[in-house]
């Protein structure tokens, strides 16, 4: 309980006006598309230079806490995911924007990612050591299959088709290939200059997810959809509160999964928002829901993708190793300040280290008030006019592609992802397990060529990669998942037959 002595500083009016700033600004990058958390706090690091090391800290812990949720924001209204731990958001969230419920959905987002962030930094105050201490045993040969762990969900993440989304993961695998290989030095599927760095995933984000909306918005011409007005009922929050209690499991399903992938070096909240979505699908009795505007999916995506913030700072702290991309970030501001993380962090620097976890605390509280009473202005960007709609998009995708290395390159691959996308889902395909591909391909490849360099100077790949309890935990869980997603797509062929059946006779 040593943390509650270190509560006052987070109280003292600089660190609680950073405090505020920080949780406010990051929401609003986090809702700008291709401003990504670990982006935003890469861009707050200078202004901590003139800040005491725990100042700094609660600036970009805040930062960091409320980017990932702010990125729910133009997920659920645009369908443009504002960084890639909001991809799985995109799926439901955007369909309840659809059917008239913006802000309800809006209200979940926040309630679920403040429950799944506050359990998530419990996590990481009382469970550290021990978490740390766990953290350490993974090896290329664990991570390498907790990567073909992700590559299982592809299939199941188009709720139209399991083959298209096997199909669309493959598109993925292949896209991430290119470029060169880091180890070899060789070239792969380079066809023009642009691709010679490879595809980032926030250009490829950006363009899969929003040229399509566009596109389909523009289609439309000026015969436009009528857009009802956005009506938020007086006791909106305190009914999706009830509705969160009434239905426990997906926000329990999703602060578990954030919190183990959190825990786990190099992985990242994309990986745990989209786990975390196929598992309550898996276990939802309302499965055939997902994808049309089903709460559950976003309830389990935003509290995962949150959870995972705590967690991903134990092996950062104790260890020197981040968590995620964006624990990387904070690393170097650590080391700006003169502090070297260690298993002696707490016992050097206890006031720094408890008042930045206990600020990240208050922080998760802040994000929840601040969203929620920002998220009924919010959702009246839906009823704004298509053409003014299709052209704000369209500015965010390009300024948000060009942003990330200030390339026009990632501009046309963009244009090129995008226009691709509109092409396949006409044909019924999904963005969401191609997103998954490219995301999963270089993890994999990885963890497969370190493991293999590791295992030619040891007992061989068969003993390196399929021995060892851990490992075989593991495949056990990816022969689980391939089965239970052959075995769920079996039963609803049946019943898709069965029906058809019925109907014939009834005709």
């Amino acid at each position: 309980m040593e943390f509650l002595g270190y509560f006052g500083g987070v109280f003292e009016p600089i660190s609680l006006m950073l405090l505020l700033g920080g949780t406010i600004g990051g929401l609003i990058l986090g809702a700008t598309p291709g401003l990504s958390p670990t982006m935003a706090v890469a861009l707050l690091i200078p202004f901590t230079f003139h800040l005491t090391p725990t100042q700094g800290l609660i600036l970009l812990g805040a930062a960091y806490t409320s980017t990932v949720a702010g990125g729910a924001v133009s997920a659920i209204l645009l369908k443009i995911p504002g960084a890639p731990a909001n991809i799985a958001t995109a799926l439901d969230g955007n369909a309840m924007a659809k059917n008239n419920e913006g802000a309800r959905a809006l209200h979940l987002s926040f309630l679920s990612s403040g429950i799944g962030g506050v359990i998530g930094v419990l996590l990481l105050i009382f469970l550290t050591p021990v978490l740390a201490e766990w953290a350490l045993k993974f090896g290329p040969s664990h991570l390498f299959w907790i990567a073909i762990l992700g590559v299982t969900v592809i299939g199941s993440l188009d709720s139209k088709s399991f083959v298209k989304g096997l199909l669309s993961g493959c598109i993925g695998l292949w896209l991430s290939m290119i470029g060169y290989d880091e180890i070899q030095g060789t070239e792969r599927f380079i066809f023009a200059d642009a691709l010679t760095g490879g595809i980032h995933i926030i250009p490829a984000l950006i363009g899969l997810f929003a040229i399509p909306q566009v596109m389909e918005m523009l289609s439309k011409g000026r015969n436009k959809e009528k857009v009802e007005a956005i009506k938020v009922p007086k006791h909106a929050v305190m009914d999706s509160v009830r509705e969160m209690t009434r239905s426990p499991r997906p926000l329990t399903i999703g602060t578990i999964v954030g919190s183990i992938v959190g825990l786990i070096p190099g992985v990242g909240g994309q990986i745990a928002g989209l786990v975390a979505y196929d598992q309550s699908r898996k276990f939802s009795p309302e499965k055939e829901k997902f994808g049309t505007g089903h709460p559950e999916g976003l309830i389990a995506a935003e509290s995962a993708n949150n959870a995972m913030v705590g967690p991903s700072l134990v092996p950062l702290l104790t260890l020197s190793i981040p968590g995620s991309p964006t624990a990387a970030v904070l690393l170097g501001g650590l080391l700006i300040h003169g502090i070297f993380p260690g298993s002696d962090i707490f016992e050097k620097h206890p006031e720094v280290v408890w008042t930045f976890i206990n600020s990240m605390l208050i922080g998760q509280v802040l994000m929840v008030i601040f969203g929620i009473y920002t998220a009924a202005w919010a959702a009246r960007i839906a009823k704004a006019p298509i053409p003014i709609m299709a052209a704000g998009v369209m500015v965010l995708a390009v300024f948000g592609s060009y942003s990330v290395q200030q390339s026009m390159g990632d501009v046309h691959i963009m244009l090129a992802l995008g226009v691709g996308m509109f092409v396949l889902e006409r044909f019924g395909f999904s963005a969401a397990p191609l997103v998954l591909g490219l995301i999963l391909g270089p993890i994999a490849g990885d963890y497969f060529t370190n493991g293999s360099l590791i295992a030619a100077a040891q007992d061989g790949p068969w003993v390196y990669f399929f021995t060892g309890s851990l490992n075989i935990v593991l495949i056990g869980l990816v022969v689980a998942s391939v089965a239970y997603s052959f075995w769920t797509n079996m039963l609803q062929g049946k019943q898709t037959q069965k029906q058809a059946v019925t109907m014939e006779g009834a005709e």
